[in-house]
């Protein structure tokens, strides 16, 4: 049986604690598809980003515009298909190897959270096959009509009357219980991004909660203890994620983002999207305070099928039209952040990543708009990064390296309940199977 059967995707087996992997993050997001392939090797305890097993070396790199996607929903499925192959076939020849299964980012979906509890009678000690069987009966209970399981990550154990134990195995009990926090989102974004990857030829190791994926590239791990938020700025969505005693407890998400940003120019200043997103890249801000009256910006001008002659734009006019739509995502943000565990945390740091975020000032705003202490945040402890990987829109592709180090944490299917039989009728007679499984 399909774990999509039952409301669960794809979990990837726990690494290896002291052999070498390959491991391949493929983030497919509504502007651009990002495919990084890097080898994990065994390292001894950190002092910084303790919680890594593994040292990261980036081996391969690749970055392409995306198509057939929006708002982080699949939205043609032979151009996303395209897309993704495109970006794997350029990290390939990177990295001098052949791609065979990816860890995979959804963004779409509208992720929610739920906390939810699950018990059951033993006798004895605590074994890794009991926690096992109480965060599958936890993951079950979340699983709904039309919802599937992202992450099931249990937040502390209960033996007999006593909670928030956080390593039960080998503790003698007759009830063992889990605290869980369970995301899930909307099914059918997560089955067409599956789809659309799976028919690349490509396995789906496991799929992850973008703004969890950023959170774990970026996020040092005292801020994680100490309380923190990472918002995720993409082109087509803006998601959250928060962390309390360094555990992931919320996730949430709206369909806004950058590109409503790239629309709003495009608009204001009767320009192609192209031209516009190029003059947000390089002029966009949100400081009005800094804008030059007589800082004049070129704008090529589109007027049916033919251009007329470029006018010219002070920055300050660009800015009234990029900082009511800037503001509005923060605000958003912040109603978001108030419903969250984050309200109980006044002086907890927020974190923005994605390429939205990358608006001159926009952390100054966010500062003000949220009332916390605001950072961009980039990669940490990654070594190979190229220039163009080493910024913010590329912490969600980074995180999904650094997530097989915490798979042991999540409650995952074993493989054979979901990976393709190598023998059994070739590659269309397994795509056939997956679909009558999953729908």
């Amino acid at each position: 049986m399909s774990p999509l059967n039952y409301g669960l995707t794809p979990k990837m087996r726990p690494l290896a604690p002291k052999r070498a992997s390959l491991v391949v993050a493929l983030d497919v997001g509504t502007s651009k598809i990002a495919c990084l392939i890097a080898r994990l090797t065994p390292q001894p305890p950190q002092d910084v980003l303790r919680r890594r097993s593994h040292a990261i070396e980036l081996i391969g790199f690749s970055h392409t515009e995306s198509f057939g996607m929006k708002a982080g929903n699949v939205v043609d499925l032979v151009e996303a298909e395209g897309a993704v192959r495109h970006a794997v076939d350029l990290a390939e020849r990177s990295a001098r190897c052949q791609v065979e299964s990816v860890i995979v980012s959804i963004s779409a979906g509208r992720p929610a959270s739920e906390r939810l509890s699950a018990a059951m009678r033993i006798s004895g000690a605590v074994r890794e096959r009991d926690i096992a069987r109480v965060l599958a009966a936890g993951a079950r209970r979340s699983a709904h009509d039309g919802r599937l399981v992202l992450h099931a990550v249990p937040i502390g154990f209960s033996i007999d009357d006593a909670r928030g134990v956080r390593d039960p195995c080998g503790m003698l009990a007759s009830t063992f219980g889990v605290d869980m926090h369970v995301v899930t989102a909307d099914a059918g974004p997560v089955r067409n991004l599956l789809l659309a990857v799976e028919t690349c030829h490509l396995m789906v190791e496991a799929m992850v909660a973008g703004p969890y994926a950023a959170s774990l590239s970026t996020l040092a791990d005292d801020e994680a203890d100490l309380g923190a938020a990472v918002i995720e700025m993409g082109a087509g969505t803006t998601t959250l994620a928060v962390f309390a005693d360094g555990r992931f407890i919320h996730a949430d998400g709206f369909a806004v983002g950058g590109r409503h940003v790239t629309l709003d120019i495009a608009r204001g200043l009767g320009t192609s999207v192209h031209d516009s997103e190029r003059i947000k890249t390089l002029y966009g801000s949100v400081l009005a305070g800094g804008a030059d009256e007589r800082d004049m910006i070129t704008v090529p001008i589109v007027s049916g099928e033919d251009r007329e002659a470029p006018r010219f734009v002070s920055r300050a006019e660009l800015t009234s039209i990029i900082k009511p739509r800037a503001e509005e995502i923060l605000e958003m943000v912040r109603d978001r952040l108030a419903l969250s565990p984050f309200a109980v945390e006044p002086r907890g740091r927020v974190v923005l990543t994605g390429g939205a975020c990358q608006l001159t000032g926009l952390s100054d705003l966010a500062a003000r708009i949220l009332g916390r202490p605001v950072r961009i945040g980039r990669p940490l402890g990654i070594s190979g990064l190229t220039e163009a990987a080493r910024g913010s829109a590329f912490a969600v592709a980074a995180g999904l390296l650094v997530y097989p180090q915490l798979a042991r944490l999540e409650h995952f299917e074993p493989r054979h309940t979901r990976q393709f039989k190598s023998g059994a009728g070739g590659y269309i007679a397994r795509v056939g199977r997956w679909l009558r499984e999953s729908f």
